[in-house]
């Protein structure tokens, strides 16, 4: 939700009743300060009549709603930041309302359903009770372990994309090379001091699939191998190899 657009929105209503104090409504990103000033001039905008006036009270709802949200989260933080500076849950009670520790705890739990519910992307909100906070917890976990195995396995086809690279460079002078397949060495020998993101190691898996195809041409328009060596050979069989289990470095 863009809540300054909404806020901009809400001033826009107040301009079009030209309501005379809206040069001190706080600006689009002050939005507590802006939604106070809203609520106090609402009766400006009766002049624009029931419909208008009902669509700034809905945009009034919807942006205190982010509000109570957004100090969840804030508030969850915090007692996150107390936890970690060593205070109980029965120092925690009185500033959350709460007359025991387990209440304290209990309400920590339930606040902490917003930040989780930000954690993941696309995952919904997550209930505020204890028990749907830490199975959002397990899923969360499961996720970020997912995450984690998915970058290694990346970083093992990058490696493995790098170091046949440098292998078939290393045996040029064993290779039966062509216009076109000069061009692409270059290419490859050109992006390879600097391949650390995915979009070089996706450049460098395209340069090394093109040297391959010239070089499989070259073979048909010759008849003869353009890997000279066993140890070419064998440079060409790792990039054919890295190149097959590149696609996933797009990702």
């Amino acid at each position: 939700m863009d809540a300054r657009a909404l806020v901009g929105e809400l001033r826009q209503l107040h301009e079009d009743a030209e309501d005379r104090g809206i040069e001190l409504m706080p600006a689009d990103d002050e939005i507590y300060g802006a939604l106070l000033y809203a609520e106090k001039h609402a009766s400006a905008l009766h002049i624009l009549g029931h419909e208008k006036q009902k669509a700034a009270a809905l945009t009034r709802v919807l942006l205190w709603e982010f509000l109570g949200e957004r100090l969840s989260f804030h508030q969850s933080r915090a007692i996150d930041d107390a936890r970690a500076a060593g205070a109980e849950w029965k120092e925690l009670a009185p500033p959350l309302a709460v007359s025991a520790p387990s209440a304290a705890y209990n309400k920590a739990r339930r606040l902490q359903a917003v930040t989780l519910s930000d954690a993941i992307p696309d995952s919904g909100h997550v209930r505020r009770t204890p028990e749907a906070v830490r199975t959002a917890e397990r899923r969360i976990a499961a996720h970020r372990a997912a995450e984690e195995r998915a970058q290694t396995a990346a970083r093992q086809r990058h490696a493995l994309l790098v170091h046949a690279a440098r292998r078939l460079l290393a045996q040029q002078d064993a290779l039966v090379l062509d216009e076109d397949v000069e061009y692409w060495l270059g290419e490859v020998a050109e992006v390879l001091p600097h391949c650390t993101t995915p979009t070089q190691m996706l450049s460098l898996s395209r340069y090394l699939s093109a040297v391959l195809r010239a070089l499989r041409k070259l073979e048909r328009q010759t008849g003869q191998p353009t890997a000279r060596t066993q140890e070419a050979v064998a440079a060409c069989a790792a990039v054919t190899a890295a190149v097959q289990d590149s696609p996933a470095i797009t990702s």
